[in-house]
């Protein structure tokens, strides 16, 4: 049992195709290739029977009292929805595999999320419906670049709660899977949105560069509301874990070294895939300008 759960581990952070041509980005390899690392790497835990560790009484406060388990639940009952909502418009077969396996797993997560608060005792507040995006590729896109915002800060602070002891060690394996499929989502999204560019005739693709410019327009609103304290529905939240998280889960991290922790926590969880697939760009790039800044 132990070797098929570190078998199913490493599957699941590495792979490569066979073949050793080259992959031009939008061509029809590349589809194939970035919807193979989905498939292939999917790792078939189940929450349900997750054996959450117990916690000492120390370690149950600070998780418990940590302040994201509301928004982490509702983050992926939205992302499943839209990202389902999305694949149900697209016709290759392969593609639609790929986005229906996307959408199980953020549904997954928010089943994992929702099992952890069980197990500690953490009382959330009520779920809000999550209906279907009217636009279902904004809602793909909102996803998509929204986890490679989130997931590259999320990388940084999960390393940091690791190395300083703040999550125990039973319950740091126990999540890992959920961070590390974070990872390949984004791999996933970036490479599609790649590829899908290239299939668009000359005179969409300005368009397309347009929506794509007022959806980080949109996220980059929303985390400032986030930041206040309000989350884009309006609705209170002590939200802003993303960018102060340091403080919460470790010792207080200057941002240089939050930084350069989330780069190179990044580039690790990236590492294990094939190099011919196309890596997140926008934010590790931004991230790497602000490091410029505070030297």
């Amino acid at each position: 049992m132990v070797d098929h759960i570190l078998q199913a581990d490493h599957a699941m952070r590495n792979w490569a195709d066979p073949s050793p041509d080259p992959v031009p980005p939008g061509s029809e390899r590349h589809l194939r290739m970035f919807c193979e690392l989905l498939l292939q790497t999917h790792n078939p835990y189940k929450p349900a029977v997750i054996d959450w560790p117990e916690l000492a009484p120390d370690a149950l406060h600070r998780v418990t009292s940590l302040p994201i388990w509301d928004i982490a639940v509702q983050t992926e009952g939205r992302a499943s929805i839209r990202v389902r909502t999305f694949a149900g418009t697209v016709q290759d077969p392969l593609l639609r595999r790929a986005l229906d396996m996307d959408a199980d797993e953020e549904a997954r997560h928010k089943v994992v999320l929702s099992k952890l608060v069980e197990a500690y005792g953490i009382t959330l507040a009520p779920e809000p419906d999550y209906p279907p995006p009217d636009d279902p590729e904004w809602g793909w896109l909102v996803t998509g670049y929204s986890e490679c915002i989130d997931s590259f800060f999320a990388f940084g602070l999960f390393a940091a709660a690791k190395r300083s002891g703040f999550f125990p060690v039973e319950l740091v394996e126990t999540f890992e899977p959920v961070i590390q499929e974070e990872g390949r989502h984004i791999l996933f999204f970036v490479n599609w949105a790649a590829w899908y560019r290239r299939q668009l005739p000359w005179w969409r693709r300005p368009l397309f560069a347009l929506k794509v410019m007022r959806v980080w327009t949109f996220l980059i609103w929303e985390r400032i509301g986030i930041a206040r304290g309000i989350d884009a529905d309006g609705t209170a939240n002590d939200a802003n874990f993303t960018m102060t998280g340091s403080s919460a889960v470790a010792e207080p991290l200057e941002p240089k070294a939050l930084i350069e922790l989330c780069l190179a926590e990044n580039e690790r969880r990236m590492a294990g895939y094939d190099e011919r697939l196309l890596r997140p760009e926008t934010v590790p790039r931004l991230a790497r300008l602000a490091l410029r800044l505070l030297r």
